[in-house]
């Protein structure tokens, strides 16, 4: 990646808490993405729910019937902590105030008139996922890439827990991918990059690379534009 631009990163909840809070995979992180900004990186880190959003909504559904605005709200308010959290670990690089508004023009500008290296940003509103969030902020930045972290090496044709003859798939256009994502958004989509996301991408011209975020050696390798494992979406 060239180091005078900024890096989209968008780091799934699934990383941040599969069940528990991974701080070991964390403390690999924030020194990989401290190496790169010694190199003269400067990063955006969007940050999604993991098992907090799960479990909240979970909860919420035993007591009543939730509906998908209540959902998309705890959602929201689970990436905005786990944002607080890569803030946290970050301080001394990241703008202290995470972003919760992707279109507010003089809010982005803010985030790196300092001299800061790092923007955590987290999700905006009911009906737009943090995929959809990070595709706003590469528009605003200008960046060309999103780089999406989650617990999946590869996009596949078919769910590879469900058919035993999937086949992965390293390089697939935006037409061809919104063929296997569908067009709908809800809360709680488990897709590898979510449809609105997906259309705005394509409209944009926007690669996303998919890749397994714990896997820190292979990132470095994203990083470097050496060969990696991951899907290339373009």
């Amino acid at each position: 990646m060239n180091a005078e631009k900024i890096i989209v990163i968008s780091l799934g909840g699934s990383l941040i808490i599969p069940e528990e809070i991974d701080w070991k995979f964390l403390k690999k992180f924030r020194a990989l993405i401290i190496k790169q900004i010694k190199k003269g990186g400067r990063f955006v880190i969007i940050t999604g729910g993991g098992n907090t959003a799960r479990e909240y909504q979970k909860a919420a559904g035993k007591v009543v019937d939730l509906t998908n605005d209540d959902m998309d709200w705890i959602g929201v308010h689970s990436t905005r902590l786990n944002a607080h959290l890569i803030k946290t670990i970050f301080r001394r690089y990241a703008h202290p105030r995470i972003n919760k508004n992707p279109r507010t023009k003089a809010d982005l500008l803010e985030h790196f008139a300092k001299g800061e290296k790092i923007m955590v940003a987290a999700g905006w509103r009911p009906g737009w996922s943090t995929d959809y969030v990070a595709t706003i902020l590469a528009e605003r930045f200008k960046a060309k890439t999103i780089i999406n972290l989650s617990n999946i090496k590869y996009v596949y044709d078919k769910d590879p827990k469900k058919h035993k003859d999937a086949k992965k798939i390293e390089k697939i256009s935006w037409k061809d991918f919104r063929k296997i994502v569908g067009n709908k958004w809800n809360p709680g989509l488990n897709a590898p990059f979510d449809p609105m996301a997906s259309k705005h991408a394509q409209e944009l011209g926007i690669k996303v690379i998919i890749a397994e975020g714990k896997d820190i050696k292979n990132l470095e390798n994203i990083f470097n534009e050496d060969n990696f494992q991951g899907t290339v979406i373009e």
